[in-house]
């Protein structure tokens, strides 16, 4: 393998939308990859078809086992003769055009030898080779092939078509088989495996798209057998069993449609241990989806609906029983179907037949993985269920337990209060008694000492008033010895008394306010 190689052959193939009408054939002005893209895709004529052939068995070696290159390639776009017309097609559609082209040349010219019969007779199975390296491990080209439906209605009516030659049936039914195991739409849209998967059923019996690999077998034994001559050394054992392996090897292509012989040419040992591989892969994943079908939405039952009468509890019940019965009716049909399908995988000729009589029915093993695995799950959901249910009865007794220490020191506390109580009543008792001990003695006169106290306030008034006539007496008498003397001295006494009584009244109603 030369990866860095590849990857720098594949970098001169450009990206940009090319035009078969314009398409220059001056090797000049020409890279590698402008060379190869013109050889395989610009057909002037019928001739024209082996070359765009050998074009794609070198595009073969540069995208082997190279995903880098092959996400490279798969971007290029080439247009129409007319662009207008239409928008520009990924190189992968073109190369299948090529392969219904060369499909059509070998039926039209089917039972007449000819060129071109010659020619498609192995250009058909040569086109294919190129696009099963292509669509191996790369999820993309394969949702590019199927972006498309045309090319699978195609690839079906090829399988089915028994006026094509061994090898382009079991190629195509190879490449099927790639779309299923590459397809990384599991479901999602209709161009899953599973729809991959229901289109072959309806087109023809799995059993014949088996059939299709053991037959195909049959062409490669003449390979393996060159390969076993030349690894084995030169012993007398070694040359019998080589003797019946080509006597049985002979028998078996009297037997089918003669093939081309650049088909044996091309095909070496690593391309068919690599298709041998791959049948293998596409056997099981088949079985798997068998055992796997897609899930759709269901209609659901009458009886589901809940009754008048019916109780939550029973109804929930009954919903229980039911699903759990259509559990196991979905376990059973499963593994009818891996059980079908793994036979049907399994269903060869020859030594093929006993090989695979040998192996284990995978699918059925599935089955059974599977439904241990739920018995499984469904056991340790029972045993979560019981460590939930012991979690929560423990939880409800510590709570109880909380609850009942609250209550008695609830208790206790009511106790001490009651004592407390107790004491305050027989406390207020003893006072009781002693309060009507002191009730038995008369009780004073209330209004006497009321009367008495007044006499003595008016008494006490009464005095003073006496004392007050005393000093105003005394001021008189002060008075009119004053007038007298300003009498004498001249002074008019009225004016002067006139003022006097004026301001004491003004102070007075001053303090009045």
């Amino acid at each position: 393998k030369n990866k860095t190689g590849q990857e720098m052959l594949a970098s001169t193939m450009g990206r940009q939308p090319y035009s078969t009408s314009q398409v220059s054939l001056d090797s000049s002005n020409m890279t590698f990859g402008n060379m190869l893209l013109h050889g395989l895709i610009n057909l002037d004529g019928g001739g024209d078809l082996e070359m765009s052939c050998r074009a794609a068995n070198v595009l073969v070696h540069i995208l082997k086992d190279n995903s880098q290159c092959k996400e490279w390639v798969l971007q290029i776009e080439f247009d129409g003769p007319v662009p207008s017309l239409g928008s520009s097609e990924p190189l992968l559609h073109n190369i299948v055009k090529y392969l219904a082209l060369a499909a059509s040349i070998s039926g039209k010219d089917n039972g007449h030898k000819s060129t071109k019969h010659d020619e498609a007779s192995y250009l058909e199975a040569l086109f294919l080779r190129l696009l099963i390296i292509w669509l191996a491990d790369c999820p993309t080209a394969v949702d590019c092939m199927l972006d498309s439906t045309a090319h699978l209605t195609y690839l079906l009516e090829l399988v089915s078509n028994p006026n094509v030659s061994i090898c382009v049936r079991g190629l195509a039914s190879v490449m099927l088989g790639e779309c299923v195991i590459y397809n990384n739409k599991n479901g999602e849209g209709t161009k899953d495996s599973f729809a991959v998967v229901d289109a072959i059923t309806k087109k023809m019996e799995l059993s014949a798209y088996f059939m299709n690999f053991n037959e195909m077998d049959k062409i490669f034994m003449p390979i393996l057998t060159a390969a076993v001559d030349q690894d084995k050394p030169l012993t007398r054992s070694s040359v019998l069993a080589t003797a019946d392996l080509e006597s049985s090897v002979k028998n078996n292509v009297t037997e089918q449609q003669h093939e081309h012989p650049i088909i044996v040419a091309v095909f070496d040992v690593q391309f068919v241990d690599f298709i041998k591989k791959l049948i293998i892969d596409i056997r099981e994943n088949i079985v798997d989806v068998f055992s796997h079908p897609k899930i759709k939405v269901a209609v659901i039952p009458a009886d589901l609906e809940q009754k008048d009468s019916e109780s939550n509890d029973d109804y929930v019940t009954r919903l229980k029983l039911f699903v759990h019965k259509q559990c196991n009716e979905m376990q059973d049909l499963l593994g009818r179907n891996a059980t079908l399908a793994g036979d049907l995988a399994n269903t060869g000729g020859g030594e093929n037949r006993s090989d695979h009589d040998e192996k284990p029915n995978i699918g059925r093993e599935k089955v059974q993985i599977e439904s241990l695995r739920r018995e499984l799950q469904e056991a340790t959901q029972r045993v979560e269920a019981l460590k939930a249910e012991k979690a929560k009865i423990e939880a409800e007794a510590i709570m109880y337990r909380n609850s009942a220490g609250k209550m008695e020191s609830e208790l206790k506390s009511l106790s001490d209060a009651y004592n407390s109580l107790e004491q305050a009543s027989f406390r207020q008792d003893s006072e009781l008694k002693s309060l009507r001990k002191v009730g038995d003695e008369p009780y004073p006169d209330i209004e006497a000492i009321k009367e008495e106290a007044r006499e003595e306030a008016q008494k006490e008034s009464e005095a003073e008033l006496t004392d007050l006539f005393v000093c105003l007496g005394q001021e008189q008498s002060k008075v009119e010895k004053l007038s007298k003397r300003l009498l004498e001295l001249g002074e008019n006494v009225d004016s002067l008394l006139d003022g006097i009584g004026d301001e004491t009244g003004g102070i007075r109603d001053e303090e009045d306010e």
